[in-house]
């Protein structure tokens, strides 16, 4: 009786966890489209998300504070992980300093190929993981083999549509699988981003 209490916990904690997994790579997902507002409309997108930015912070030190802010409060906190509780949430500043990074120090393409791996590869990598993953690679925090091929294959295509090279694409996959699979926490949305399009940016020079 004991055992199936307990293993109801678990169960009821793993689809509590999957359940916060999906909402937060979807908001990765929905960086795919930045590029395409990029392209044209560069300023305007640029202004508006690091205005995104500065109202995220201001809205996380309210929610510390004890103050809950209608709607974003209840976003941060069906998207806030176990190790973020009673923490300000690092990962939308780090998703939102990456895309502006990449897009600020590369040109149109390779900053493209970052923000697409950042929201594809590192994205689909988490979720893959979560509900496929079953071997654990070491020393990597926990990411999954299922996870980091998932990782691999999304920056491979993404950035092959992007580049119409192979061989650029496997390099990039490669890279982008390399850096997920390091143990950088919330910093990975800087570093993805800002490396695989300059990787991009020295490829097609």
């Amino acid at each position: 009786m004991l055992n199936e209490f307990f293993t109801g916990v678990l169960l009821k904690q793993r689809g509590l966890d999957i359940r916060k997994e999906i909402f937060r790579k979807s908001i990765h997902l929905c960086t795919a489209f930045v590029p395409f507002f990029l392209a044209r409309f560069y300023f305007t997108t640029l202004w508006l998300l690091m205005l995104c930015l500065v109202f995220y912070c201001i809205f996380e030190f309210l929610r510390l504070g004890g103050k809950k802010v209608p709607f974003i409060s209840a976003i941060t906190a069906a998207a806030a992980r176990k190790r973020d509780e009673n923490k300000f949430v690092m990962g939308p500043v780090t998703l939102v300093l990456g895309i502006i990074s990449a897009a600020i120090l590369w040109k149109q393409i390779p900053a493209a190929v970052g923000i697409y791996a950042l929201g594809f590869g590192d994205g689909l990598a988490s979720l893959v993981g979560k509900l496929c993953g079953r071997i654990r690679i070491p020393f990597t925090n926990g990411k999954t083999v299922a996870g980091s091929l998932a990782c691999f294959a999304a920056v491979f295509i993404s950035s092959l549509l992007m580049l119409h090279s192979v061989s650029a694409a496997l390099v990039i996959g490669f890279a982008a699988m390399a850096i997920e699979l390091l143990p950088l926490k919330d910093f990975d949305n800087l570093f993805i981003p800002v490396l695989t399009g300059g990787l991009a940016q020295f490829i097609l020079a």
